[in-house]
């Protein structure tokens, strides 16, 4: 899928979906459908890695406010938000290793779907913020709660209540950001990791996510029960046989992948 706000595309088993919906790649109307249109074809098309990344000197200046001004009712508020929630949750899902690269300013709806996915990779350059509260809002994609997941309420608390911009290197102290990386070549960098990921065995990534998930359902005692059902589960994989097999032969390192 290509033109219009954003683009979707695939090299081998790493899709990339890139947000070029200038002049600030605000979340309208028409982004939003696009967004949905993209999550439809990730969730039909299995691919092996996802990388979401962005065009333009900003990741996103945040939502246009129009879109709000259209609320006309309680319940046209409350939808918008189960449906902003919905989606941050499919991405959540995916099976596969997804990775947010941001290499610049990144509001609100952009950074609640980079705290959507397994990986934060942020430019030197880059800043993050939930200013929801300037327009008298919280946020609607489930930033603030996936905030509290990896920094602690406290953090969580602190940039969604003040609405400050906070700069990479600080939410990679807070364990917000995974990896801060050089400007320069920062796209290069992004797009390397992710294709190292989309070559790696995408059930075991898969069954880590399980694991991960249930951890944060039910705790230690969750994630234990259900390791050996999912763990299990990879040796019916091609992956796991080859790559046991390779190791046998050749030594660790040499197993390649098939996702299978």
């Amino acid at each position: 899928m290509s033109g219009g706000p954003l683009r979707h595309e695939s090299d081998g088993g790493l899709h990339v979906v890139t947000f070029d919906h200038p002049p600030l790649n605000l979340y309208d109307a028409e982004l939003a459908e696009a967004l949905r249109a993209a999550v439809d074809a990730l969730e039909r098309d299995e691919p092996r890695a996802v990388l979401f990344r962005a065009e333009g000197r900003v990741v996103s200046g945040g939502v246009d406010v129009k879109l709000f001004d259209r609320i006309g009712s309680l319940a046209e508020g409350e939808e918008l938000f189960a449906d902003g929630i919905a989606l941050a949750r499919r991405i959540a899902a995916l099976p596969c290793p997804t990775v947010f690269a941001a290499h610049g300013l990144t509001l609100t709806w952009a950074f609640e779907l980079a705290l959507a996915c397994d990986l934060i990779l942020a430019g030197e350059n880059a800043s993050f913020g939930l200013v929801e509260v300037g327009v008298g809002l919280t946020p609607a994609m489930g930033g603030t709660q996936r905030l509290a997941e990896r920094a602690g309420t406290g953090r969580a608390r602190e940039l969604v209540m003040t609405g400050e911009v906070f700069p990479a290197a600080v939410l990679e102290r807070w364990n917000v950001v995974n990896r801060l990386l050089p400007q320069e070549g920062f796209d290069e960098h992004a797009r390397a990791l992710a294709a190292r990921l989309a070559a790696g065995p995408t059930k075991a990534h898969a069954a880590t996510k399980a694991v991960l998930a249930a951890y944060l359902e039910g705790g230690l005692d969750a994630a234990d029960a259900a390791v050996p059902a999912i763990a299990g589960a990879l040796w019916d994989t091609e992956d796991l046989r080859g790559a046991v097999s390779t190791f046998l032969a050749e030594g660790p390192g040499n197993a390649t992948f098939s996702g299978r």
